[in-house]
């Protein structure tokens, strides 16, 4: 009988270790600093605004401003970045209201939600209303959701609902007013948004709701002077 010789063993390599792959754990390292400094970003920006100074957001992010500035060159590109995902829920927050078949109940809808996003983010408000003449995407998603509220508008008032005056500058106007809003609590500050826009929204329209209003929020006087 024919002995037929075992078949060769297939040896797994040994899992590859970081030392031997520096050129990885530096891209690990530059990914973890990158999402580190976005984050610290965001954080400080919604409470602050946007004109916290890179070296000290470097301090809280732990990362040497060299480091920072090799990711993020700019302010504009850090700002930009930091708040890409909240203008991409903004536009998409009016895309909704555009789709909604009753053009009144979409534009109340946007301005309520819109107001508490811009509320509990002063940064955002900022990163909104500033010109970012190299941030492309940023500003291409800003006119996109500009447009819709526009259209929005446009159709509220020939549904006889909005007031025949009132523009679009106005909605920005809101919105820069409403980011104004200091409260104690994120909890507080929500509702008092919600506030503030019930109270714009029957001022627009073009037959005053007579629905009564949220309940009022106490604010700290001094944080609003």
């Amino acid at each position: 009988m024919t002995q037929h010789p075992d078949p060769p063993h297939h040896e797994t390599a040994p899992p590859e270790s970081l030392e031997s792959h520096p050129a990885r754990e530096l891209r690990s390292d530059a990914r973890d600093n990158r999402e580190r400094i976005l984050q610290v970003a965001r954080e400080t920006f919604a409470v602050q605004g946007i004109d916290v100074p890179m070296r000290e957001l470097a301090r809280r992010a732990g990362v040497g401003p060299a480091t920072l500035y090799r990711r993020f060159p700019t302010k504009e590109a850090l700002v930009t970045e930091a708040f890409g995902e909240q203008m991409a829920t903004c536009t998409s927050i009016v895309e909704q209201g555009l789709a909604d078949p009753d053009p009144w109940h979409g534009l109340t809808t946007v301005i309520e939600e819109v107001c508490v996003m811009h509320a509990v983010d002063r940064g955002f408000t900022a990163a909104f209303v500033t010109a970012f003449p190299q941030a492309v995407d940023f500003a291409q998603e800003r006119t996109r959701a500009l447009r819709a509220l526009g259209e929005l508008i446009r159709r509220a008032k020939k549904a006889g609902n909005l007031r025949r005056d009132f523009v679009l500058d106005d909605l920005i106007m809101l919105i820069m007013a409403n980011s104004g809003i200091r409260a104690t609590s994120r909890k507080a500050a929500v509702a008092a948004s919600r506030r503030f826009a019930a109270l714009q929204i029957q001022s627009i329209s073009a037959r005053p709701d007579v629905a009564p209003l949220p309940p009022a929020v106490r604010l700290p006087l001094l944080a609003a002077l």
